[in-house]
């Protein structure tokens, strides 16, 4: 057998990279919300505080956004990912420890962590495949809802086997992330700090980072970023203790979330022949809203078919992210520009996507649970308008 030719090789190792960094980008969140109601019987924690701890790794998100670009134009790409991995191994075995606050401290260490992963795992893709932009982020999303889906279907099994216990389902995982921080490690080692979204000559010939922040097409995009994660994370958080105040038992509702991860995950894929050759996305974008909307009306209404309403929640949820992670690329002329757009895009997103949460567990625990289905239902409407400026042709800086 014939080995690969040595660029080839490389190809294919940096596509595999980021697929395992993919892994590590959303399990540690999607695990906690099967258990959510154990952390709180075992902490005391209310529906608000809850909601505040489910809406922390969001946040951390926003933040972390804002710091990650420069210190890998100055650093490289490989190794902030690399040491942003080994913060979120160390900050998964933090979280579990039976400690006053440490809870807290893992769990927003680990908004910071996955954050520098989020924003410059387009910059890679843009950089390594400027070809095959939508093709990669949708491996990239599978891998990643994937494992998220499976962390949110074993949670409660796992957790009945260790006698009903939250902590270690949730500490596991850390293995898990500190072999792909090695593997990120070794080719930092080997790539040296010459990766960074582009050569030094273009990054002091390039627009001023400030530019994106001016742009209309930005903010758009970066409110359709914000808008389909708070959509996400609201289920994700709480769609096990929304099902069950609708009747269903935990258990299934607990597979109800892997069900909406899997799906959402084989949307990805699909979602991408459709964004093929076109160049104006706008009616994906308001197709997807739409269908969130639908599938949040239709869970208040025939709770009996539940499982419908979250395959087609899932359909919108996973197009949506492979659509709003694909226009960083789409809608920039470079790796630089493209890690400026996620940093800006993620950081607003994720701010806005941290009230989702938040909200939503005051909403369900002060009022009614149905009332959060009308929340998301909200929310996928404005995204389905915000797509409508998101989703044009051209790139952010030219308009």
């Amino acid at each position: 057998m014939t080995s690969l030719p040595r660029p080839r090789r490389a190809a294919v190792a940096a596509v595999v990279a980021v697929l395992l960094l993919g892994m590590c980008l959303r399990a540690p969140v999607t695990a906690v919300g099967p258990l959510i109601d154990r952390i709180g019987a075992d902490t005391g924690l209310g529906p608000t505080a809850l909601g505040l701890l489910g809406a922390l790794p969001v946040l951390g998100f926003g933040v972390g956004s804002v710091l990650a670009h420069r210190p890998a134009v100055r650093f490289g790409l490989e190794r902030v990912i690399a040491v942003a991995l080994l913060a979120l191994a160390a900050a998964l075995v933090v979280r579990s420890l039976p400690v006053p606050g440490a809870l807290w401290l893992g769990t927003a260490v680990i908004g910071l962590a996955i954050a520098a992963g989020n924003v410059l795992a387009p910059a890679v893709v843009k950089r390594d495949q400027p070809h095959r932009i939508a093709l990669v982020t949708a491996c990239f999303t599978a891998v990643m809802t994937t494992t998220a889906a499976v962390a949110s279907g074993i949670a409660v099994p796992v957790s009945d086997a260790w006698g009903g216990g939250w902590r270690q389902p949730l500490a596991g995982f850390a293995v898990v992330v500190g072999v792909v921080a090695v593997i990120w490690g070794v080719r930092a080692v080997r790539a040296g700090p010459a990766t960074a979204p582009d050569p030094p000559a273009a990054v002091s010939a390039g627009p001023p980072a400030v530019t994106m922040w001016r742009s209309r097409s930005a903010w758009l995009v970066s409110l359709f970023m914000g808008l389909q994660s708070a959509s996400f994370y609201i289920l994700v958080n709480w769609l096990p203790t929304i099902e069950a105040s609708l009747g269903l038992d935990l258990r299934t509702a607990g597979w109800h979330l892997f069900v909406y991860q899997v799906v959402g995950m084989l949307s990805g894929f699909g979602v991408t022949v459709l964004m093929r050759r076109r160049t104006d996305l706008r009616g994906l974008g308001v197709a997807v809203g739409l269908c969130m909307t639908v599938a949040m009306v239709g869970l208040l209404l025939a709770p009996g078919i539940a499982v419908v309403w979250v395959v087609l929640a899932a359909v919108a949820s996973g197009s949506s992210l492979v659509l709003a992670l694909s226009l960083f690329g789409l809608r920039t002329a470079h790796a630089r520009e493209t890690a400026q757009l996620s940093s800006m895009a993620q950081a607003i997103g994720y701010v806005v996507a941290a009230c989702g949460p938040l909200v939503a567990g005051w909403i369900g625990g002060t009022v009614a649970w149905e009332l959060v289905l009308v929340l998301t239902a909200v929310i996928a409407l404005a995204q389905a308008v915000v797509a409508l400026g998101a989703g044009r042709p051209g790139l952010v800086l030219d308009r």
